[in-house]
């Protein structure tokens, strides 16, 4: 894992048999599937969780458990999952995805107790609220509010104080926007690393972002829906604490950004690595041959190879 763009990762020759038929599988699955945004948020919401959607749903972990903290907009909830074996190393403080208007802390139950027990950390993963009931800064106050109870209360809860986080897609925005607060708002950098998944760093576009018209997870026109639900109108896309691209990065803490090369949002991975490593913050970058947007979400080889990956970042900087 390194800084190096490795070009042969955009070429198809490169993609492994079951990455390119998941690929095809998904495609086919979504040009079926009714128009999300023909539907009430809530709705699409409830689908999702059903198992509707395209991304699979786990079965709910036995070892999760919920802790209520307050947040600026009311209380919200923490879902705790527990290495299966010993103390706790660290703890990783999770930010879901799904476009900041999807999602929840339990839909990614099975791959957080995989990393659990692989790099030996609390799992914690934020509850926030959603737009656009909920639009910004609800999120990223939600976010703030929760890094900042997870320093107080780290070593008396779980026994460490060895604090990572991170997330993917409007979880990674989301990890790099909290980062940013913690730093310039309090004076803190409690994090000693963030793993940022298939990010959305540029909330005015990216090139990637802004011309991505197959229907493989993410397609142009629902990232700009979803920046439409989550920002209101009138707020500068530009602000660096929504879109971190446009950040002063320095003085964050040790940084792993990964992203498939068939994801919209490829160059978000890329300008963000590039400025992290500019502003003097230890950057690795992985880019995974053909991989759809938040792949990691699927049981194939480089699931969860990329999940593994990410896990060894975490375990290594306990």
């Amino acid at each position: 894992m390194s800084m190096l763009v490795d070009a042969s990762a955009f070429q198809p020759e490169t993609f492994a048999p079951e990455t390119v038929a998941l690929n095809a599988d998904i495609i086919a699955k979504m040009s079926v599937m009714p128009d999300t945004w023909a539907f009430p948020a809530q709705l699409i919401r409830d689908l999702r969780k059903s198992g509707r959607g395209i991304f699979p749903v786990p079965a709910p972990s036995q070892r999760a458990t919920m802790i209520e903290i307050p947040a600026p907009r009311g209380p919200i909830q923490l879902r705790v999952i527990t290495p299966a074996r010993g103390a706790p190393r660290g703890v990783y403080l999770h930010i879901h995805g799904g476009g900041w208007t999807f999602g929840s802390s339990d839909m990614q139950d099975d791959r957080l107790e995989i990393l659990a027990d692989a790099a030996g950390v609390a799992t914690v993963s934020v509850e926030y609220h959603l737009a656009p009931e909920w639009p910004y800064p609800s999120a990223h106050d939600d976010c703030e509010h929760a890094a900042l109870w997870l320093m107080r209360n780290a070593k008396a809860r779980f026994g460490t104080d060895a604090l990572t986080i991170g997330g993917e897609s409007a979880g990674a925005h989301l990890t790099a926007a909290t980062l940013l607060r913690m730093r310039d708002r309090h004076g803190l950098m409690p994090f000693r690393a963030a793993n940022l998944v298939a990010g959305c760093y540029d909330l005015a576009l990216t090139p990637s972002a802004a011309a991505f018209n197959e229907r493989l997870i993410l397609t142009t026109r629902d990232i700009r829906n979803f920046v439409r639900a989550f920002v209101p109108a009138g707020v500068d896309l530009s602000n660096p604490d929504i879109s971190p691209l446009n950040a002063d990065l320095r003085g964050l803490p040790a940084c792993f950004l990964s992203v498939g090369t068939r994801d919209a949002l490829v160059d978000d991975t890329l300008f963000m690595a590039s400025r992290l490593t500019a502003a003097g913050v230890s950057t690795e970058m992985k880019l995974w041959p053909g991989g759809c947007h938040v792949f990691q979400s699927f049981d194939f080889p480089m699931g969860r190879a990329a999940e593994a990956a990410s896990a060894a970042f975490i375990a290594k900087h306990l």
